[in-house]
């Protein structure tokens, strides 16, 4: 089935109890076992079914099964959060003393959770200089666990060369792990381009209207785990806490997803609830008309703001001087994503003079929304990096980054168009002379 069908249809036919066509919101925490028997071999994760809520809800398993269909995976783990979701899969590769290796461009709390929070529980982070494959091979050495990248960064707009890490990563025999969130599996699967593990906050694209929480992880089954029994003991040698049970020969391919769950869902509780389950189905549903929608809006907002005069730079992976250019037509079939960064004339109180006068685009730290979103990242989701930090994550103090919507393309502009006025006194028809620094890779206007 191709994208649209998908996101419709996978993982449901009909309920089985009443022949429902819409999925079902099971509001339960537990479920009758038969017997004892039937209990213990749930428990021991000898037999299929359910036994708890936090582990495992058939609402939530209809929407696990159509991200992993949507991604090319194999299984596939819902939870609260985008950033549950992270936290888990990272967790699930590492221990005390190894580390992973991970771009510089990067969400903001992403960030602070591999700058801080691992390294405070034994486990380093390498920030590479840069995203190329070069950079990122400097840092992985024997205590590499993984290596990790956005397909789409988030603001930096960047789009990483996914073949080329995995290589890198493979070559390591290391997965690779990609935050596939902005980009979404409509504009590219990276588990097609040799990713081995995707995660997903659902709360953006994929959910599309700002209602509800929710974070996925997708197990590619691509990834040899007993090859390296070294690096990943966890999934081919016994597991103490199930009885001695080994995960690559009860699960095979999916060994890494049922690990997950089995360890983190169930002892850490990210447990995303049935009902936003529910409500992320829905969105899903019209992913893929969204996305068309936003991509063709956010390529002519581009246009715009890169032709008006009141505006000092632009970045849009669109531009086919833009330096990403070419992965945009390797990996996104050729359709930049809606996410840009720009900077108005008048540096950091101009970018503020502008964000402050929108009135159609919300000011938010969301994005990925059916309506059009804006954010001062210097301020917001990156406020607790440093200066240098920001740069390399694609933050200037005078950045703005747009979330196009889909919303009619003349009033976004009119929108546009009435904020920069009141940001620089200037009407679009005016001229000015812009000396306009070309920094990290970003496109002058």
């Amino acid at each position: 089935m191709r994208h649209e069908t998908i996101a419709l249809h996978a993982g449901f036919e009909a309920d089985s109890a009443t022949r429902a066509m819409a999925v079902p919101i099971y509001q339960t925490v537990a479920y009758e076992f038969e017997s004892a028997d039937h209990a213990a071999s749930l428990f021991n994760l000898e037999t299929e079914g359910y036994r708890y809520s936090r582990i495992s809800n058939p609402t939530n398993v209809v929407l696990e099964r159509r991200v992993a269909a949507l991604e090319g995976g194999v299984e596939a783990m819902s939870v609260a959060s985008g950033q549950a979701a992270l936290h888990c899969a990272i967790s699930n590769l590492v221990s005390p003393g190894c580390n992973i290796v991970s771009v510089p461009q990067l969400y903001g709390t992403t960030h602070s959770l591999f700058a801080h929070y691992f390294p405070n529980n034994g486990v380093q982070v390498q920030f590479a200089e840069g995203d190329s494959p070069d950079d990122i091979a400097k840092l992985v050495n024997a205590d590499t666990r993984a290596v990790y990248c956005e397909s789409v960064g988030n603001p930096a707009g960047n789009v990483a060369d996914i073949a080329a890490l995995a290589d890198v990563a493979h070559r390591a025999g290391v997965p690779l792990v990609v935050d596939n969130t902005v980009a979404t599996p409509i504009l590219t699967r990276p588990i097609e381009h040799g990713a081995d593990i995707v995660v997903h906050s659902l709360t953006k694209f994929m959910g599309g209207h700002g209602t509800t929480l929710g974070g996925i992880v997708v197990d590619g089954g691509t990834f040899p785990w007993d090859r390296y029994p070294d690096r990943f003991p966890m999934f081919s040698t016994p597991d103490p806490s199930y009885h001695g049970l080994i995960y690559t020969e009860r699960f095979g391919r999916a060994a890494y997803m049922a690990r997950c769950r089995s360890v983190f869902l169930r002892t850490v509780g990210a447990a995303l609830a049935p009902v936003s389950a529910f409500l992320l189905l829905q969105g899903i549903e019209t992913v893929a008309i969204r996305v068309e929608r936003h991509v063709e809006n956010a390529a002519k907002v581009a246009q715009f703001l890169r032709d008006d005069p009141r505006v000092e730079w632009i970045n849009y992976a669109g531009f086919s001087t833009n330096r990403y250019h070419q992965l945009v037509q390797k990996y996104l079939g050729g359709h930049a994503c809606s996410l840009m960064t720009f900077g108005a004339v008048g540096g950091y109180q101009g970018g503020v003079r502008f964000y402050d006068a929108l009135k159609l685009v919300k000011r938010v730290v969301n994005l990925g929304d059916a309506k059009s979103l804006a954010c001062h990242p210097a301020s917001t989701t990156h406020r607790q990096m440093s200066e240098a930090d920001q740069v390399k994550a694609g933050v200037t103090p005078s950045t703005i980054r747009l979330s196009i919507g889909i919303e009619h393309i003349d009033d976004i502009l009119d929108d546009l168009d009435q904020a920069l006025a009141a940001a620089t006194g200037l009407s679009g028809q005016q001229e000015t002379h812009l000396e306009t620094p070309d920094w990290a890779g970003r496109v002058p206007a």
